[in-house]
């Protein structure tokens, strides 16, 4: 087998074990909005602990579908179109979360910010959930047919393991976020968001880890076991780590967890990009789903140069950012839209 395929599909499966730690915990953030914030000060310090970064975790989304698309447009075209109706609500998802993260400090009224918080908060589950079933569907299968195709009708793709994916993306990002805040911020807040951790990290686990072991048992592979106990012993560390008080240790931890069980995942199912559950024959594989030598060979270059940079921006936005923040530090909100009165007289030529 061709070494260029092979290491695309390892860049693609770091691209998305990436975007799911970085964005993971973001999208959980959002989530705590409206389950773990319990007044405005304290979802107004949950923003602030994503605001510097969670719009450049988003790239790693649109590097790792662009990656996709380019090194393997077989495995896209089936995939991507086989769940387009899921991942247009991902879309919107992260659209109107996206827009709410800019808007609702822009008016100071509860009814606003009680809208703009529902925003962020149901589509980042949209988006986790969703994003978690599109990837546990590509390692498990879909009902494709000789020419990539899906069978069936538009909800073919909705099955347990896309459920179960989806429940993994949203249980992983949900207490990856509370070990996110335990580590940024400080006060109350830093330890409720400690036992949340040690209370609820087995269950939110659970489901990544029951991913790992069904793709495990349907290949078989002694490496992709050893991984799965490499990710238990990572989860045990980064729960006794948060137990006594090393946020920083738990919250790698907890990554490590992560990369440990997706290259479980991807390592088992491997060199199968796309599995077809109607006939084995029928499988994409990085053989037959890849593009040509001389594709891969430019976008090898092109990866050597950019990767790194963006490494290295990331790395460095996340060391000017990493101190512990708190209500206290918060200055009151300012209200943009103009008051009642000033429209009034605005709108009749008054004025100073």
């Amino acid at each position: 087998m061709d070494f260029l395929p092979t290491l695309w599909f390892i860049l693609i499966a770091v691209l998305w074990t990436g975007y799911l730690f970085l964005e993971g915990f973001d999208l959980g953030v959002g989530m705590l909005m409206k389950t773990f914030a319990r007044d405005e000060k304290e979802r107004r310090l949950l923003l602030n602990t994503v605001g510097p970064v969670w719009d450049g975790n988003e790239v790693w989304l649109i590097t790792a579908g662009a990656a996709t698309f380019a090194a393997f447009p077989f495995w896209y075209a089936s995939l991507f179109s086989a769940l387009y109706i899921p991942l247009v609500f991902v879309l919107l998802a992260l659209i109107f979360r996206a827009v709410a993260f800019e808007y609702r400090g822009k008016i100071h009224n509860d009814t606003w910010r009680t809208v703009w918080d529902w925003a962020i908060a149901v589509g980042s589950f949209i988006a986790a959930f969703g994003i978690g079933a599109m990837l546990a569907l590509t390692t498990t299968g879909l009902p494709l047919n000789e020419n990539g195709d899906r069978v069936g009708g538009p909800f073919a793709w909705f099955t347990w393991y896309a459920v179960l994916g989806g429940l993994a993306v949203v249980g992983f990002a949900l207490i990856q976020a509370a070990a996110f805040v335990a580590l940024k911020t400080d006060g109350d807040i830093r330890h409720r968001a400690r036992r949340l951790v040690g209370r609820w990290m087995p269950l939110g686990l659970l489901p990544l880890a029951g991913w790992a072991i069904a793709v495990a048992l349907q290949n078989g592979k002694w490496f992709s076991w050893v991984l799965i106990a490499a990710a238990v012993v990572a989860a045990i560390g980064a729960w006794a780590a948060n137990r006594s008080g090393r946020e920083g240790v738990s919250f790698l931890s907890m990554g490590v967890f992560l990369l440990a069980g997706s290259a479980a995942i991807f390592s088992a199912v491997y060199p199968v990009v796309l599995p077809s559950t109607l006939d084995p024959i029928w499988n994409l594989t990085v053989a037959n789903a890849s593009s040509s030598r001389y594709t891969l060979g430019l976008m090898s270059i092109v990866a050597a140069v950019g990767l790194p940079l963006v490494l290295a921006y990331q790395a460095w936005t996340y060391w000017i950012f990493r101190k512990r923040i708190s209500v206290a530090h918060l200055p009151e909100p300012i209200d943009f839209a103009p008051a009642v009165g000033a429209e009034k007289s605005v709108a009749s030529g008054g004025g100073a």
